[in-house]
């Protein structure tokens, strides 16, 4: 399981996102990142904004409150969910 960061406003974790892919869905781990396919390409932010989404649909939270906090312009990321704890996390994030 990837390394989960807990702080009283929310979680953070590593992605690394592999864009141009089948189907959205998490596909494994790459060392302490999850790795996950999108079907959208790496192009104007589109991988981004379907990262924050899918995230947000799997995770049951608002898509404001899941932020690429650094490696926006990378394929690996970290992502911050706001009010989740790390427990709720790891529980919807099995795969």
């Amino acid at each position: 399981m990837p390394l989960i960061g807990e702080t009283r406003d929310g979680i953070s974790f590593a992605v690394r996102v592999h864009p141009r892919a089948k189907k959205n869905a998490i596909t494994g781990e790459v060392g302490d990142a999850l790795k996950i396919s999108l079907t959208a390409p790496p192009i104007g932010g589109r991988a981004n904004e379907a990262c924050i989404e899918f995230l947000a649909e799997l995770l049951n939270v608002p898509r404001s409150s899941v932020t690429i906090a650094s490696g926006a312009s990378s394929r690996n990321k970290i992502v911050r969910v706001a009010g989740a704890t790390a427990q709720y996390v790891r529980e919807r994030l099995t795969i």
